[in-house]
This record gives C-alpha cells, sequence and structure tokens, in this order.
C-alpha cells in the first residue's frame, strides 16, 4: 500500500504598506508607553540607565506619530515614497543606536541585552517589510 502526501500551501493575506505602517506606529507607540511608565524598574532589571530608558520612551511619541501620519497619508495605492524612506531610515538608525547601546554606551544586563536586541530585531523586521512595500 503507497500513501500519497500532499502539501498543503497556506497563504497569509500579505499587509499592505499602509498596514505595516500602522502597526509600526502602534509599536513604536506601545514601547514608548513601556519605556516611560516603567523605566524605573527596567533600569534595574536591564542595567540601563533610567534617564536614557525614559528619553528613548519619550523620543518614540513623535516618532510614532509620523509613522501613524505616513501610514494614513498619500494617494489611495500608496503613501508618498518620501515619507516611507524617512521611516525606513529612522529605523535603521534606531538600530543602529540600539546596537550602540549594548556594544558601546553601556554595558546592559543579560536581560538588558536581550530586551534591546529583540525590540531591534522587531524595528529591523518592520524596516525590510516597509521596503519591501515600497518597492512592491
Amino acid at each position: 500500500m503507497s500513501t500519497a502526501s500532499t502539501a498543503v500551501k497556506l497563504h497569509a493575506p500579505a499587509l499592505s504598506l499602509r498596514s505595516i505602517l500602522a502597526l509600526d506606529a502602534l509599536t513604536g507607540l506601545a514601547m514608548g508607553l513601556l519605556l516611560v511608565a516603567t523605566s524605573g524598574l527596567l533600569s534595574g532589571l536591564l542595567d540601563l540607565p533610567k534617564d536614557f530608558l525614559f528619553m528613548a520612551g519619550v523620543s518614540l511619541f513623535p516618532i510614532a506619530a509620523l509613522v501613524g501620519f505616513t501610514s494614513r497619508t498619500g494617494s489611495d495605492k500608496k503613501p508618498p515614497a518620501l515619507l516611507v524612506w524617512v521611516v525606513i531610515l529612522g529605523n535603521l538608525g534606531w538600530v543602529l543606536a540600539s546596537i550602540l547601546t549594548m556594544e558601546v554606551w553601556f554595558e546592559p544586563s543579560v536581560l538588558g541585552f536581550i530586551f534591546v536586541s529583540v525590540q531591534a530585531l522587531v524595528v529591523l523586521g518592520f524596516t525590510v517589510l516597509e521596503y519591501r512595500g515600497l518597492r512592491g
């Protein structure tokens, strides 16, 4: 007796560039709120300065506003490419600052290294998706 195997290919609907930008804005806002509200607690856990975490959180509010604005402006098809490029380059700057935070400016704890690395990878993921959305 032989068995036939079938490959099941799952297709998730692709997110639009607008949706990716909106999700980027929401996660930026959420991270900003987290950092501002818990900078004292996180400072001890991550071994990063409280003021640094607080100001990083505060800086995310205008960034999230710009990314959210970008997600809602432009033509029906796509947001303005120039604004998307500003978001992409800003995200790359955030990733670079995250690397500098871990390797040059401070010596975070293991948990701090994981925390900064994970958020940097999420931002890098958004950057890749936004770049692909811009090209597509």
